[in-house]
């Protein structure tokens, strides 16, 4: 028996799973962009003129984040001046062929390597570090590499592919470790207008199977290699755990992120207030950010030392006069 489109009643194709409505390509094509168009309007997200980084990885939600943005930024009219960025970690084999790819579409304006920027690649990390604690490294690296290759890039604004299944993962991570600080910001849509480049996020309340099935009907290439170095990582047992609430509850993932938005901090918790690093300059609420402690750790031979209490860390590199 055939489904029709629930919106124009031709032949449906595909059922929303955020929404389960039965649509047509071509629905589901103007829904999908419309939604991503409402979400950068409402939240105020560009102004006319800016230049614009997108982090590009190769990856579904970068590669459908940089077509969509296009898109949108031509039928509107935004005004923007869409670069592409994109940061190779050094992991074996992970990002030969997304990196590839972007370079024979000529879609990256800059390409930054940790072993350039860190004297380290994720290889040799994970050699001192070992399977554990190993995507905290990667994370702050490469965070904070998105930052300065958009300083050479000279842009106003960085956005990445965070989709509503990542942000939905980060609210419960935040809420199993009690980490009152990031469960307030997790659910920003923008984030570092405390003093670095701004960060967005379009793709906050769409769905990472939306976005998967948009890549499929649309044709547009994109590799979906899993980090060898991942599967320990405990984003993971969030992501399985959301899973599970998925199936039972399609709108558990926008409704975890609503929640996350409306959840209150005591007036009494001291919040971090943002600096810099007195090393390397980079934002950070520490005397030494982040990266600076895993760096300091790592050349010491000591690849532990950026992992343990921060005060100790403080104590430690600014010992009392």
């Amino acid at each position: 028996m055939p489904v029709f489109c629930g919106n124009c009643g031709g032949k449906a194709v595909l059922k929303r799973p955020k929404t389960g409505a039965t649509l047509c390509k071509d629905c589901f094509y103007t829904l999908f962009e419309t939604e991503v168009h409402e979400t950068i309007i409402a939240n105020n997200l560009f102004t006319e003129g800016e230049v614009v980084a997108i982090g590009a990885s190769g990856g579904k939600d970068s590669t459908v984040l940089a077509y969509v943005l296009k898109t949108l930024n031509e039928r509107y009219n935004y005004g923007l001046k869409l670069l592409l960025l994109s940061v190779d970690e050094g992991i074996t084999g992970y990002r030969d062929d997304s990196l590839e790819l972007a370079k024979n579409y000529q879609l990256v304006n800059e390409l930054l390597y940790f072993q350039e920027l860190y004297g380290w690649s994720m290889d040799a990390i994970v050699k001192q570090i070992g399977l554990k604690n190993n995507c905290t490294f990667c994370g702050v690296f490469r965070r904070q590499a998105l930052d300065r290759g958009a300083m050479l890039l000279k842009v106003n604004k960085i956005v990445t592919g965070h989709n509503a299944d990542d942000i939905a993962e980060t609210v419960i991570m935040n809420v199993l470790r009690g980490d009152i600080a990031r469960l307030r910001r997790c659910t920003a849509i923008t984030t570092g207008t405390e003093g670095a480049i701004p960060r967005c996020k379009p793709f906050k309340y769409t769905y990472e199977k939306e976005i998967v099935m948009y890549a499929y009907f649309k044709k547009l290439d994109y590799f979906s290699t899993e980090c060898i170095y991942s599967p320990n990582a405990y984003r993971g047992h969030a992501r399985t755990y959301l899973k599970d609430l998925e199936k039972i509850r399609p709108s558990s993932i926008i409704d975890i992120i609503y929640s996350g938005e409306r959840l209150s901090v005591k007036k009494d918790v001291k919040m971090p207030v943002q600096g810099k690093c007195t090393r390397c300059q980079y934002i950070s609420s520490q005397p030494l950010c982040k990266a600076c402690v895993l760096l300091e750790g790592l050349n010491k031979g000591m690849p532990r030392y950026g992992l343990i209490d921060k005060s100790y860390l403080i104590r430690l590199y600014f010992p009392a006069s």
